[in-house]
């Protein structure tokens, strides 16, 4: 264990604004730590390794959807947003685990869904037992078909996940009946946001969850709450016009009116001390970005642009200058993010030819998956490198990093996975166009030759999706006894930033490469980043920390360091 007498712990008049300068780590409940032999990770997982997230260093914790659920898209299909699925644990075992992250001096941020119930929730169940024009519709969108007996939807549109976004139910009397739309799998249906009823009710949920320890929320597509659904229902094509995501006229996503929800959530958030915060999911255009992050609204979102950024200095200075002075201009702070549980890890996309990515799941990584996933196509140890380089380069910026389970410990995308093993909905839907996100989701390695199990140490009874032979050789275990190894690494980077952190501002400094990044937080420390594969001079100071072996005053290429200068 390394020692952590060196970080300066948060103090109760600073709590109110914890959120601003957080190291979240987000944990995917069902592939973190199995407690039960059951292959599924649970809560009871989550709280044995507490000690463990202790010792890496974070703020904060986000944990997606524990919610009961069919998991017919990971657990975002919830069946009932105020208790625990029970392959999962408890609403006591929540309680236990908060209150074991909160002893630690970890927050604790749950996911909320808010576009979507499941076909299973109450709700919809009752909007399927109840006649057309009935208040249990209201809360959802039914609309009638198309045709002589309404056997063709209300229009042409589709699902993010392919297929038709309409989905015809049966009548109570057994008739064919309305059509409903879901912006996502059919199991999961669109709310009616413009229904008094769900305000009420999510409010609810946000109340039951911050009373039993929640201190934020992560708000799920964050932009598609409001939506236009006249009677005179545009098509496909109208839907694709570039001028409408720009200026809040698109039917479907980041219309204004979504902002009348936060400014209601944002009232409760205030109700609490310190209050509740939130991030938003949206993926909009970046100059609409802001609103959802402003102090009367959800404080923060999601900047995923680092993520879909290639590995290329130019396109890290412009993106982080850019946020930055987004951030200063509203009020928010920044976030920065380079792997998730719908992407693939970024040490391997840094690891593919052309080392970068360009949308969700990064352009490169998408097509490797495409074409097989196989390991030889990627080079590890430079994709490692890399990732490292990057991840340094982002825990020194203003704003918010969020982390994902795994990738302090340098994991790698899982490939190549039997199709009879995958789960994603987005690979049954669209088989030969998506593979899905399964890759990322594989539990983690806890060690390498348990003494039980047939699971690297996940649980003593395999692994819902199962784990690589490779992975041993990323085991915690393995990596807690060498000094040199990535967990070591982010433990000391992450120290580091707690020691560090000052007021969210950079000085960029001037460099003669295009390949080097070099700027200057408050307090006197550097950060220099090079992008390039020659070694650079470096400015004179102390090594604090480095992603790979400065030698002479140099940094080697794809590299990161943070220098204390001398005075």
């Amino acid at each position: 264990m390394s020692n952590r007498a060196d970080i300066v712990p948060v103090t109760a008049e600073h709590d109110a604004e914890w959120w601003r300068q957080a190291a979240v780590y987000q944990i995917y409940p069902r592939s973190f730590s199995d407690s039960n032999g059951d292959g599924l990770g649970d809560l009871k997982g989550i709280t044995s390794k507490v000690p463990y997230l202790k010792e890496l260093g974070i703020d904060a914790v986000w944990l997606s959807p524990f919610y009961p659920s069919a998991l017919a898209d990971g657990g975002y299909d919830v069946d009932d947003y105020r208790n625990v699925d029970p392959r999962l644990g408890t609403l006591e075992d929540f309680d236990e685990m908060a209150a074991a992250l909160h002893a630690a001096g970890i927050k604790v941020i749950v996911d909320i869904v808010p576009n979507h119930t499941s076909n299973r929730h109450v709700w919809f169940q009752e909007a399927l037992a109840s006649p057309k024009g009935s208040p249990a519709r209201a809360r959802y969108i039914f609309r009638d078909g198309l045709g002589e007996n309404g056997e063709l939807p209300p229009n042409d549109w589709t699902s993010i996940f392919g297929g038709p976004a309409w989905e015809r139910i049966t009548e109570p009397d057994g008739t064919p009946g309305q059509w409903y739309f879901h912006l996502f799998a059919k199991e999961q249906p669109d709310l009616d946001w413009d229904n008094p009823e769900v305000h009420e009710d999510f409010i609810k949920t946000l109340r039951f969850w911050s009373d039993r320890g929640a201190d934020g929320f992560r708000v799920d597509v964050a932009h598609a709450l409001k939506k236009d659904m006249d009677a005179e229902l545009p098509n496909l094509e109208h839907l694709h016009r570039a001028d409408l995501f720009r200026n809040g006229e698109h039917p479907l996503w980041d219309r204004d009116e979504v902002h009348t929800v936060y400014s209601e959530w944002r009232k409760v958030f205030n109700e609490y001390n310190p209050p509740r915060t939130a991030v938003a999911e949206a993926w909009v255009h970046a100059d609409r970005r802001a609103r959802y992050a402003s102090p009367e609204g959800l404080g923060q979102a999601f900047n995923f642009d680092l993520l879909q950024a290639d590995f290329d200095a130019e396109q890290f200075r412009e993106i982080i200058a850019k946020n930055l002075a987004e951030a200063a201009a509203t009020g928010a702070s920044s976030t920065w993010v380079f792997s998730n549980h719908d992407v693939v890890r970024h040490a391997t996309r840094y690891g593919l030819p052309k080392g970068g990515g360009r949308r969700g799941h990064g352009q490169d990584g998408v097509d490797w998956l495409l074409e097989g996933g196989d390991p030889s196509q990627v080079d590890a140890e430079r994709g490692l490198r890399r990732a490292k380089a990057a991840t340094l380069l982002m825990l020194a910026l203003p704003g918010s990093a969020y982390l994902y389970q795994g990738e302090e410990l340098g994991l790698q995308e899982v490939g190549q996975i039997a199709d009879e093993d995958r789960q994603d909905p987005t690979f049954f839907r669209n088989r030969g166009v998506e593979v899905g996100r399964d890759g990322c989701r594989v539990p983690l390695p806890w060690d390498a030759a348990p003494a039980e199990g047939s699971s690297f140490g996940f649980g003593s009874n395999g692994s819902h999706l199962p784990q690589p032979a490779w992975f041993a050789d990323y085991a915690e275990n393995v990596q807690e006894k060498d000094p040199g190894s990535t967990l070591a690494f982010y433990r000391r980077a992450l120290a580091l930033r707690h020691e560090l952190q000052g007021a969210e501002s950079l000085g960029w400094q001037d460099s003669s490469d295009d390949d080097v990044l070099h700027f200057v937080r408050p307090g006197g420390w550097h950060v220099v980043a090079n992008f390039g594969t020659a070694p650079v001079v470096l400015p004179e100071g102390e090594v604090l920390i480095a992603s790979a072996e400065v030698d002479g005053g140099k940094l080697p290429g794809e590299a990161t360091v943070w220098i204390r200068a001398q005075h």
